[in-house]
């Protein structure tokens, strides 16, 4: 396929500017590195053994490395790469700032910041996400949380259900690379950054738990029936299943409950980050569908948008809808998800009902069989029967 530049290389060349440090995070593999090492050639890896030497030297063995003190450039941009390794990566960026900051950028990636921790002064983020079909059919900086429907190619949306939005494999768009490329991928997850990056005793069970998890994706979390197969208590599944959240292997989605009668309050439902290692064709339809959503609302709240959540709704007598975005808190649409359209294109009542107690704005039946229409689905209010080639095409 054609070279294209990705959505979050724009957003943070456009933020850099405004801002002393930018703070880039994302799963394993989805472009982190590529996309910082181009915005400067002073780059340090944590991962590299020379490298990390050369951190450990502290803020002025990594000034004098990257030349910043004979450097004549007004402000230089530096990069450091897998900070989290780093066993007191906050100190060293607090002293690097302090020292440096008034005529130095840093760009530093992650694998996660973190999810409850403010971030530091004069700082942006950027949460990298897979190629998404908002990506495929725009990449500029977009002005508005939702734009015009745009259809994509019937290349890209395939390859999108076959290989996932990882840039490689949607890049390479061959079926034996993308075989070999999840099974790297996740060998290095497990084997490599879990017992690096997770500092517990029990690094096997844990890594036995993330190939539990891999085949539960889109499926409620029972966190004691995950502790009783694993031997461990509740409070350390928990625990681990944060660590695997952090560590952005997948995400959990959690029920809206305000205001809906008999709603379930804790059963969170798990999705992998990587859909198309996903087996099971409806499991790997809704994490599809989630890692859309989830990167809409992370890409809407870090552009300054708002503050966007994503939630999903059920009650004790069964009824559910997939998904439901928060807009300032407030429930603002409403998702269910069919592999095909209802008979006689009618919405399920239980989209309506759910649209009435949460008091959403919008609520649409998706369906991934549909084909795209030009039509706006955040025009109208009542329920609606829509395409994901549409309605996906509407979001980042």
């Amino acid at each position: 396929m054609r070279e294209q530049a990705r959505f979050h290389d724009q957003v943070l060349r456009a933020g850099l500017p405004r801002c002393r440090t930018a703070f880039v995070s994302g799963p394993s593999q989805v472009g982190k590195t590529t996309s910082c090492k181009a915005l400067s050639p002073r780059y340090l890896d944590w991962d590299d053994a020379a490298d990390r030497l050369i951190f450990l030297k502290g803020p002025e063995g990594v000034a004098r490395h990257l030349d910043l003190e004979r450097s004549r450039e007004r402000e230089a941009t530096v990069v450091f790469d897998n900070l989290q390794g780093h066993p007191n990566w906050r100190g060293f960026l607090r002293k690097f700032s302090a020292r440096y900051g008034a005529r130095v950028r840093v760009v530093a990636t992650f694998l996660s910041y973190g999810r409850k921790k403010p971030l530091p002064s004069n700082t942006v983020r950027v949460r990298i996400n897979p190629w998404t079909v908002g990506e495929c059919a725009r990449t500029a900086p977009t002005d508005s949380p939702i734009k015009a429907p745009t259809n994509i190619s019937e290349e890209d949306w395939v390859t999108l259900l076959e290989h996932g939005g990882f840039p490689e494999p949607f890049r390479k768009r061959d079926a034996k690379f993308t075989e070999r490329w999840h099974a790297r991928r996740q060998s290095d997850l497990i084997g490599h950054d879990l017992p690096r990056l997770a500092g517990v005793r029990n690094s096997s069970a844990l890594q036995m738990l993330a190939l539990l998890l891999a085949d539960r994706s889109a499926r409620p979390l029972v966190y004691s029936d995950l502790s009783r197969q694993l031997g461990v208590s509740v409070d350390t599944m928990t625990r681990w299943i944060d660590l695997l959240v952090d560590l952005q292997y997948g995400f959990c989605v959690r029920p809206w409950f305000a205001g809906v009668p008999k709603a379930l309050r804790k059963e969170p439902r798990w999705f992998l980050r990587d859909w198309s290692a996903v087996l099971d064709p409806s499991a790997r339809t809704r994490t599809l569908i989630a890692c859309h959503l989830l990167k809409a609302v992370e890409g809407w709240s870090d552009l300054g948008f708002g503050q966007f959540e994503l939630r999903y709704v059920r009650d004790k007598l069964q009824r559910e809808v997939d998904f439901l975005v928060l807009r300032e808190r407030r429930p603002w649409f409403l998702v269910a998800v069919a592999d095909v359209a209802p008979r006689g294109s009618a919405v399920p009542p239980v989209l309506g009902y759910f649209q009435r107690i949460t008091r959403a704005r919008h609520a649409f039946q998706l369906v991934m069989s549909g084909s795209f229409s030009a039509v706006d689905c955040f025009a109208h209010n009542e329920p609606l029967v829509v395409s994901a080639r549409t309605l996906l095409s509407q979001l980042l």
